[in-house]
């Protein structure tokens, strides 16, 4: 490689072997900055055992108090930089084995910065061995998937200071309620692990997340214990007007015990569904075009029109799918007690089923995710950069036209 003292010749060379290659010239600056920093490095090294041993190479020392400890030769080690790639380091060493550098920490193999983007690679949906495999091209030197999970364990003290933050700051006014499941390692085995999710929605209708936590979503105990937390955290019961579910089992119950001004709203989607699968396969098509006039009308005395004549024109014929509406139907048209502009949120859990798609479609990479703590990192800066796009786009804005493009004929 040249140098600025080399002669015109050298330098003419080295140009030409850039001209017939040119895709090495970067290589060729890159080799430059390697060696110079290399150099550079065991230089600041050798200062700091000078310091460490009271005097400088070769000086003499009376009445030496240091045990006679003196240099002992140096060994070699490998460090990467970010942008600069791997570094091949003389590292001085002392007789006694006891200098321990500052600059270039015992088992470090990476400069901090290269965490930083391991742990995004890895949050943004690549897996341990995914980011072992691309690793030595994009920084220079392979990373080994245990290398990668210990670095994701460092960023689990942030993640769970905002799993866990508090809440007496937020004025939450609704809550989406439901939970998702993720094929989770316990222990040796492979098992399906819910992930209950709290979606709140504040009073200037901004979307923020208040629950992630592993729990089994059918248990009302659980959901209970979930409520209570979000309390203790200052999460303010008084201010709560409605929830929107699906109906677990129990959950309604306990939601209403737990925030006793609020109004309950069960997700008509799923309602449907449950109507859907009790009627014939050729009936199905009409059976929904008439729970669509009772969901999308425009008033909830228009709906009751049209849930009588529902109940008139298939009790007789499908006894069981009536049943099924008459138990939800109050449930199902919470949402117009609300804003008109809201109604098209309110109706359906949609808010947090697009969540569960995204936090699904983010870890299909990983196939398996490996525990607990593993599962909260991802899902959390997933739900980080959500919120992020939440700001933009608050509750109900811009529903109105779509909402009349359905009630306008109803």
């Amino acid at each position: 490689m040249f140098q600025l003292e080399n002669n015109v010749v050298e330098v003419g060379e080295v140009f030409k072997e850039i001209m017939e290659n040119p895709e090495k010239m970067f290589e060729m600056f890159q080799f430059d900055m390697r060696t110079l920093c290399e150099k550079a490095l065991v230089g600041l090294l050798k200062l700091e055992l000078s310091q460490f041993l009271g005097r400088e190479k070769y000086q003499r020392i009376e009445h030496d108090n240091n045990k006679k400890n003196y240099r002992n030769g140096s060994y070699q080690r490998q460090y990467t930089v970010k942008n600069i790639g791997t570094l091949n380091i003389q590292v001085p060493r002392d007789r006694n084995g006891e200098f321990t550098s500052k600059l270039l920490r015992k088992y470090e193999r990476y400069d901090k910065s290269l965490e930083k983007d391991i742990a995004l690679m890895f949050l943004s949906g690549l897996s341990t061995r995914g980011i072992s495999l691309i690793s030595k091209t994009l920084i220079g030197r392979s990373i080994s998937p245990t290398e990668v999970s210990k670095v994701n364990k460092e960023l689990l003290t942030g993640i769970e200071a905002w799993r866990m933050r508090p809440l007496g700051g937020l004025t939450i006014k609704y809550m989406y309620i439901d939970g998702v499941n993720f094929a989770m390692r316990i222990d040796k085995s492979i098992e399906k692990v819910p992930i209950l999710v709290v979606i709140g929605v504040t009073d200037t209708n901004h979307k923020v997340f208040l629950t992630l936590q592993q729990g089994d979503k059918e248990s009302a105990s659980t959901w209970r214990e979930i409520f209570k937390d979000m309390k203790s955290r200052g999460l303010r019961k008084e201010t709560i007007q409605l929830g929107i579910m699906d109906g677990l089992t129990g959950l309604e119950k306990v939601f209403k015990e737990e925030f006793p001004n609020a109004k309950v709203q069960r997700c008509q989607v799923h309602v449907s569904r449950n109507v859907l699968s009790k009627v014939t396969h050729s009936k199905k098509l009409e059976v929904m075009d008439k729970l669509r006039d009772i969901f999308y009308a425009s008033s909830k005395s228009k709906a009751k029109e049209h849930f009588e004549k529902f109940v008139e024109a298939y009790e007789g014929v499908f006894p069981s799918a009536v049943k099924s509406l008459k138990d939800s139907i109050e449930s199902c048209l919470t949402f117009y007690a609300f804003p008109k502009e809201e109604w098209i949120s309110l109706r359906t859990t949609n808010v947090i089923e697009r969540v569960h798609k995204e936090f699904k479609r983010r870890t299909k990479p990983m196939e398996i995710l490996a525990g607990e703590e593993s599962t909260y990192r991802i899902l959390c800066f997933i739900a980080l950069k959500l919120e992020l796009n939440w700001r933009k786009a608050p509750l109900g804005k811009n529903n109105l036209p779509i909402l009349d493009k359905f009630t306008q004929n109803s």
